[in-house]
């Protein structure tokens, strides 16, 4: 057949191919067919690039990636996101694996795959705590962030925190009570069974004291010496986690050596004979279960803070550091299990008038590496091994 070389014939043939490309790029054709295909034609992708804040976190925490895509013309800035390593969505929010080591980011251009960029973010575990010689940890009853930090019943307390180290972004891990001792313990929940005195053979902070030597003692109001029956008088076995652990419950010695009244802790603070870790366990009037605000922050002060002070272990020089957490939040709250609880850090070991810097997200197994860290004891059990450390709060 004989091709039309004549003017109208071109400009069919023009027609024709305008019409068509407007086809193929799916966009409407009217009176802007030379504008589309121009567009269409000029519209190229030069380069692409990808970074990401922080560029350097710790196992299984996130960091933020974004892509800036160059071109010319109608170009597309879409963008789809991998990594080597852990997980990365759509938005480019990247959550680190366990495992330390280098994560490559990889945006890949939409319009052309051709091109693309390319971001490292570093997953390292944060630089353990100095060691303390001197741990002693309060638990504290059903209490929410709110109600504690900044709020008039809690007066002592929050003297304390402007002399200490706060944690902001500390939720626990269930509700009941139960679950939380023992994620602080074991790093497992176990059980959210507030009225089981079961008894776990399972790995958890106490083995691991007693197999490096570590000297701890927990003391309890209510009890005798080596107590590890069920609820008494006003103490509530739930709250004495160690208790409940077979290193301690199957061995009457270590129980004798490790479970004492209350009163011992002002004898041990006088006579400078503190163990590595203390661990306090208030009774239902005094931890803020049954009692009041005002009348656990009173005991806290009385009971614990001011002998402390007295301690060269907690004066300028010292090697000690009190921890103060709650172990749930008001029942209500059920943020990230527990709700949202303070944690307090005080003594020479901790940062002064500090508070949490970082979005890390901290719970109680968190605190449970934390205490290992601090007493330089490696590889924590279960949950425990992949948490935060809460370095940040030690000096």
């Amino acid at each position: 057949m004989a091709t039309d070389l004549t003017e109208t014939g071109w400009k069919r043939t023009l027609r024709a191919l305008g019409m068509s490309l407007c086809l193929i790029a799916l966009t409407g054709c009217g009176g802007g067919t030379a504008n589309t295909v121009s567009n269409l034609l000029s519209s190229t992708i030069s380069a692409v690039s990808a970074a990401c804040t922080p560029s350097t976190v710790a196992p299984n925490a996130t960091s933020q990636c974004t892509a800036s895509v160059t071109g010319t013309g109608s170009f597309s800035s879409a963008v789809t996101w991998s990594s080597n390593v852990g997980a990365i969505d759509a938005t480019g929010l990247f959550t680190a694996p366990a495992t330390t080591g280098a994560a490559t980011i990889t945006a890949v251009s939409v319009q052309d795959t051709a091109h693309s960029g390319h971001a490292t973010v570093t997953v390292q575990s944060a630089a353990p705590p100095a060691q303390s010689r001197h741990i002693v940890m309060v638990m504290e009853e059903n209490s929410g962030y709110a109600s504690v930090v900044g709020n008039g019943n809690w007066p002592n307390l929050n003297n304390l925190i402007s002399k200490g180290a706060l944690a902001t972004n500390y939720y626990a891990n269930a509700h009941p009570s139960i679950g939380n001792y023992f994620m602080l313990s074991t790093g497992q929940l176990l059980t959210i069974d507030d009225s089981s005195t079961q008894v776990w053979n399972v790995d958890n902070l106490a083995r691991r004291m007693l197999s490096a030597g570590i000297p701890f003692r927990i003391y309890a109001e209510g009890i005798t010496q080596g107590y590890v029956g069920g609820n008494t008088g006003t103490y509530l076995i739930r709250h004495n986690p160690f208790a409940m652990l077979s290193d301690i419950v199957n061995n009457p010695t270590v129980a004798n050596q490790t479970i004492w009244p209350f009163a011992q802790f002002a004898t041990d603070v006088a006579n400078g004979t503190l163990p590595e870790f203390s661990f306090i366990v208030p009774d239902v009037n005094d931890d803020a279960h049954n009692g009041t605000a005002q009348q656990a922050d009173s005991w806290l002060q009385i009971n614990v803070v001011t002998p402390l002070s007295n301690s060269p272990a907690f004066q300028s020089g010292g090697d000690g550091v009190l921890i103060v957490a709650f172990d749930e939040s008001d029942t209500l709250d059920l943020a990230n299990g527990g709700g949202h609880i303070p944690a307090i850090f005080w003594g020479p070991n901790a940062k002064v008038g500090f508070t949490q810097a970082s979005s890390t997200l901290y719970q109680h197994q968190s605190m449970l590496r934390t205490v290992m860290d601090t007493l330089g004891l490696p590889n924590p059990p279960a949950a425990a091994a992949a948490a935060p450390s809460m370095s940040e709060f030690l000096k």
